[in-house]
């Protein structure tokens, strides 16, 4: 009689030990994630929920004065301020003028150079991606002394007589054009991953119908290759701001005429130039907003158009 608790409590045991160890198991994966977790939450989900609250109120950055609350009024600001609209429209020019750095004109270098190998191509891959290597800072200043009216190298190389950062058009080309040259390289091996894992025995079966090489390349390789596209569009458009703002802070601090403004750098402006950080706070969650759905738009565009090599 004694014999069947004892069974049952063994059996008992032997359960929970299971359970335990599956637990166990399940609990492993996430403890390697828990410094990288614990990263993201303390530098960007607090940042984050600290800017919210932050809009909400009014204050100049001063430990001495306190916060006053000024519910929507923040809000209201961003949306009829002319300066903010004229930004927004200036970083959609700058993502615009971006591009053809980040997609077009690799696709043409990655389509031209796909055949070299061995030492050559280790070569031309180093030379191309050492822009991006560069410091913005440090990138500026020899760009800087390269766009020096009259005297500087381009200059005096074309015969222009160009104030390159002192005119509204010549200094928003200047700051794209710089940004795109440093971002070239990066793109442009992006976009040699992304030809290297398309299967070539589909451009050998093309050949083999009678495709030409043109054929092959506009009907097979890029429609493979645009998921690599979709990813390069959505890093611009992420990140054409973020790209942008050390030259700008650095070459033309927002000007001439506030032409070089994009909306990064007005926030930069709101919060720590006119030590407004509640209309910062306020602008850079609307912001962070659009930017959002921007991305959910271009992912569910790629995951509607993009084809994919099974």
């Amino acid at each position: 009689m004694a014999a069947a608790p004892v069974a049952a409590a063994s059996a008992g045991r032997r359960s929970a030990s299971s359970v335990a160890r599956r637990l166990g198991r399940g609990v492993v994966p996430y403890l390697y994630l828990a410094p990288a977790l614990g990263m993201l939450v303390v530098w960007t989900y607090r940042p984050l929920a600290e800017t919210v609250n932050y809009s909400f109120y009014s204050w100049n950055l001063s430990p001495t004065t306190p916060a006053e609350p000024v519910g929507w009024q923040n809000y209201h600001r961003v949306f009829t301020l002319p300066d903010v609209s004229g930004s927004v429209w200036r970083t959609l020019l700058m993502i615009a003028m971006l591009l053809p750095f980040t997609i077009l004109i690799p696709i043409v270098v990655g389509l031209l150079t796909r055949e070299v190998r061995g030492r050559a191509k280790t070569v031309y891959q180093a030379l191309i991606f050492a822009p991006f290597l560069v410091a913005p800072v440090a990138s500026a200043a020899v760009w800087e002394w390269i766009l020096t009216p009259d005297s500087g190298v381009l200059d005096r190389a074309t015969g222009l007589k160009t104030n390159w950062l002192h005119e509204r058009i010549p200094a928003l080309l200047s700051i794209t054009g710089i940004v795109g040259w440093q971002m070239l390289g990066f793109a442009v091996l992006v976009v040699a991953a992304g030809l290297a894992s398309i299967n070539g025995d589909y451009a050998e079966a093309a050949s083999v119908d009678g495709a030409s090489r043109w054929q092959a390349t506009r009907w097979l390789t890029l429609p493979l290759l645009s998921p690599t596209l979709v990813f390069l569009l959505l890093t611009t458009v992420l990140l054409a701001g973020t790209w942008t703002f050390p030259l700008i802070d650095t070459l033309t601090q927002g000007g001439p005429v506030s032409s070089t403004t994009n909306i990064y750098y007005l926030l930069w402006q709101y919060g720590f130039k006119n030590f407004d950080a509640g209309l910062a706070a306020a602008a850079g969650v609307v912001f962070f907003l659009a930017f959002t759905l921007v991305a959910l738009f271009l992912v569910w565009l790629s995951d509607r158009l993009a084809f994919h090599d099974n």
